[in-house]
């Protein structure tokens, strides 16, 4: 049936709406144009705004690596300074008011007395107040070796006391000590990583681009690594190193040996993505277009899989952390006067110190909590870095 033409001077039916404007349905169609023409590093940016858990933990590994900057600022003492009149003393609280009167924060005097039968040092608070300082002059330091200065973000009162986490078998202030140490410990996991991704993604990019004889050799040495227990292999290479050195060759050295042995479970994991992603067409256009390999494995290959990556960079910085305190622990890994966490848990290898003096086990909080932090962070960014998913 044919539809009714107008007649000659009658008005056209017009098809405007007559409802009520929403303005909400502008800003979801404006919203999902934005989502549309949003580029790669924003999409993963809001999408990873959404995992709560994964921008706590980013925010709080943020602050961990700024605070190793202004890290002798921040510690109440210098590294090796030692209260002989505080050895072993136990966390001192921080109190707000005294005698129902507001000080301010502030701890209390400790008194010392020796224990004739168990030769334990017995610490007890008396009733004088010593209010803490900020922003204060305190022990000399020379920050990062560059330039001498005393200033700290807290300090405790002229002549007196303040060991928020106790202090060791030196009197040496285990919170000053935990901070110093943080630039260590971070620092190791980043340096490693840095080895690790460059032999990992070189090695089995090739392996997996070239395939042939060369990926039969990688296997196979993957294969032999890969068969060794790694406590001891670690052990075995730490234990070369020269006692002649210096804590920074050591340093580097233990950064190079977790690189160097960390890289095997990457690089099979790149072989198998890019044999998968080598038959792709875009790769075949790259090809016809004259792109060298180098080009096609890192611009058009490696992103295919950077979720996969950058889970993996976020797990294995814990596992570094957790090698160098491990060598560390046992006596094959830095070795004073380098100050890591693992350096500082040497302190508690007896099960006397832990019986008597359990705060000395208070570096392996920042440990736990540094491992939880990458493992959230990278959950997060596996999720984010797939931002069509």
């Amino acid at each position: 049936m044919k539809p009714m033409l107008p007649q000659s001077g009658q008005p056209l039916d017009h098809y405007v709406s007559t409802a009520p404007f929403d303005p909400y349905a502008t800003e979801a169609a404006a919203s999902s144009s934005a989502y549309t023409e949003a580029s790669q590093l924003r999409l993963m940016w809001w999408r990873f705004k959404r995992h709560r858990l994964a921008l706590i933990s980013g925010i709080l590994l943020a602050f961990a690596y700024l605070s190793i900057i202004i890290v002798e600022f921040l510690a109440p003492y210098n590294l090796h300074t030692r209260n002989i009149d505080s050895i072993y003393s136990p966390p001192q609280s921080v109190h707000l008011f005294h005698e129902g009167d507001f000080v301010g924060p502030f701890v209390y005097k400790q008194h010392m007395q020796l224990d004739m039968t168990t030769l334990k040092r017995v610490y007890s608070d008396t009733n004088i107040v010593q209010p803490l300082r900020f922003f204060c002059k305190g022990d000399d330091y020379h920050f990062w070796g560059l330039f001498g200065a005393d200033r700290h973000l807290v300090c405790p009162a002229e002549g007196g006391d303040f060991f928020l986490l106790g202090t060791d078998r030196l009197g040496r202030d285990v919170l000053s000590r935990i901070l110093y140490g943080a630039r260590i410990s971070l620092t190791i996991g980043l340096l490693g990583i840095t080895t690790s991704f460059i032999l990992g993604i070189v090695i089995g990019g090739l392996a997996g681009y070239r395939g042939g004889v060369f990926d039969l050799i990688v296997q196979r040495i993957i294969e032999v690594l890969q068969s060794i227990p790694s406590i001891p292999l670690w052990l075995a290479l730490a234990a070369i190193m020269p006692l002649t050195w210096s804590p920074l060759l050591i340093y580097l050295g233990i950064t190079f040996i977790l690189g160097l042995l960390d890289w095997t479970g990457l690089a099979r994991a790149v072989r198998s993505k890019l044999f998968s992603l080598r038959e792709e067409d875009y790769v075949l256009a790259a090809q016809l277009m004259g792109a060298s390999k180098t080009r096609i494995i890192g611009r058009h290959l490696v992103p295919g899989f950077m979720s996969h990556l950058i889970a993996s960079a976020t797990l294995a910085i814990p596992g570094m952390i957790l090698g160098e305190t491990t060598l560390s622990f046992l006596g094959l890994g830095l070795r004073a006067p380098i100050t890591s966490w693992g350096v500082l848990l040497t302190e508690a290898r007896t099960v006397n110190v832990i019986a008597l003096y359990p705060w000395l086990l208070f570096p392996v909080i920042p440990v736990i909590v540094v491992i939880l932090a990458f493992n959230f962070l990278g959950d997060g960014l596996r999720d984010a870095a797939d931002p069509y998913k």
